[in-house]
């Protein structure tokens, strides 16, 4: 599971500057996939061979009866309760402000590791500015430029020396686990109550990872589960209730753990922006994923609702044409005892494997309809093509040209995959590499 940095700070501090040097935001490949939200909260970044999750406290609609100082301790609450290391930006040029000092004073009170960054020095000749910052008692003012990139490599170091160690989740191959994900007052914890049900057969609570979460073990017809803590299960917080939007970040830990994930919405409401981050996160960790939605006994129906409204969902998730999608009713049980049939079979489906010969025949005559796209006269070839990993299916192509590869072909070799093995309920990721044709 990954550790968490929040980047907390006043407004135009430069923290969405620092978020996209940290993440690398503009090479990620998700940038030229249709339907991914690209207005992100989080991503991950890597350094020195440690992934970590970054999150971005700017970008809040901010309600305008809020005073900014509310705005920055909601953002400094927030990150205080759910991150590993808290990146404190500041301006340099405009100084300490009274937020700097309110913000600084309630870091201090915690037990959280925090480094105090000092943006908008692009002149290290002249750090009186920055020396002013020693005030806010936060150690040593870390000076940068996120807009230039300067000191960021160094920023980075000191990121990975002070995050915890990833934690490895026990990889019990026959225990499935399950994370509810949605935003708050969709039906999490009824859908789940419903799901364990009176019947269950409980084996334990087991303390998990996230911050006062307890995960419940159940079995159900031989096959063992746990049931994943999530926002809508844990305890509430003056936090949770005051900032509705942050709970999409209370779900990444949830995701980070889980085999499969029941992305929850509300039939009433449909698909609103805060859904697309939190699926779209799943769907870039490579989860299994399915689509619930809850409430649908409240939907008044006629023979097209159904096709309708899943017409509708789908078309605003094009990138997860793959994810099979359950109309359900938490309150009176409708279908909810399929749910475990479906997640068992998208469970089976993220651990598929297929012969490289196979692999290769369909890859061949996927080509031979739709040939490669050309660039400048070359053609992009498909030289050989094999299966490296599972959760989720990983398979390497190996061509001439990588360069030449467009992600709508990658789309098109996926459905040519999916139409000859299913994958159903996972997504599938390619590496693609050179390789000369004459080895």
């Amino acid at each position: 599971m990954k550790p968490i940095v929040a980047i907390v700070g006043r407004p135009n501090v430069g923290k969405s500057t620092l978020f996209n040097r940290l993440t690398n935001t503009r090479s990620a490949i998700v940038e030229d996939t249709p339907g991914i939200t690209r207005d992100r909260l989080y991503r991950d970044g890597q350094w020195n061979n440690k992934t970590f999750t970054v999150i971005d406290t700017g970008g809040i609609e901010i309600n305008s009866q809020d005073s900014m100082l509310n705005l920055v301790k909601k953002q400094a609450d927030v990150a205080i309760d759910e991150a590993d290391l808290i990146l404190f930006m500041t301006d340099g040029k405009a100084g300490v402000t009274a937020d700097d000092v309110e913000v600084a004073q309630m870091l201090r009170r915690t037990k959280k590791e925090v480094i105090l960054v000092v943006n908008k020095i692009e002149n290290y000749e002249r750090m009186d500015n920055v020396y002013d910052f020693y005030q806010l008692g936060l150690g040593e003012p870390f000076p940068i430029s996120a807009s230039h990139g300067m000191n960021t490599g160094d920023l980075l170091d000191a990121v990975v020396e002070k995050l915890p160690a990833e934690v490895e989740e026990d990889q019990e191959s026959d225990v499935i686990k399950i994370a509810v994900v949605g935003r708050p007052n969709v039906g999490k914890s009824s859908l789940t109550n419903a799901i364990l049900g009176k019947e269950r057969s409980i084996v334990s609570n087991i303390p998990g990872t996230t911050r006062d979460a307890i995960d419940t073990a159940f079995e159900r017809d031989g096959q063992e589960y746990i049931i994943i803590d999530t926002a809508g299960m844990r305890r509430k917080s003056k936090v949770l209730d005051t900032t509705e939007r942050y709970s999409v970040i209370r779900s990444l830990r949830s995701i980070d753990r889980a085999d499969v994930v029941l992305a929850v919405l509300n039939a009433e409401e449909g698909l609103i922006e805060q859904d697309k981050k939190v699926i779209g996160y799943a769907h870039e960790q490579g989860k299994g994923i399915i689509v619930v939605v809850n409430k649908w006994d409240l939907i008044e129906k006629d023979d097209k609702t159904y096709h309708t409204f899943e017409k509708t969902i789908r078309s605003e998730l094009l990138f997860l044409q793959y994810a099979p999608m359950i109309f359900v009713s938490a309150e009176t049980k409708q279908r909810v005892n399929k749910i475990l049939e479906v997640v068992n079979f998208v469970a089976e489906q993220q651990v598929l494997r297929i012969s490289t010969s196979v692999l290769n025949e369909i890859i061949r005559d996927a080509v031979i309809l739709n040939p490669p796209p050309t660039d400048k006269g070359r053609r992009l070839k498909i030289l050989y093509v094999t299966q490296i990993d599972v959760k989720p299916p990983t398979f390497v192509l190996f061509v001439n040209e990588p360069e030449i590869m467009h992600f709508s072909y990658e789309r098109y070799l996926e459905n040519k995959i999916r139409e000859s093995f299913g994958f159903t309920g996972t997504s599938i990721k390619f590496i693609v590499k050179k390789r000369s044709e004459e080895t």
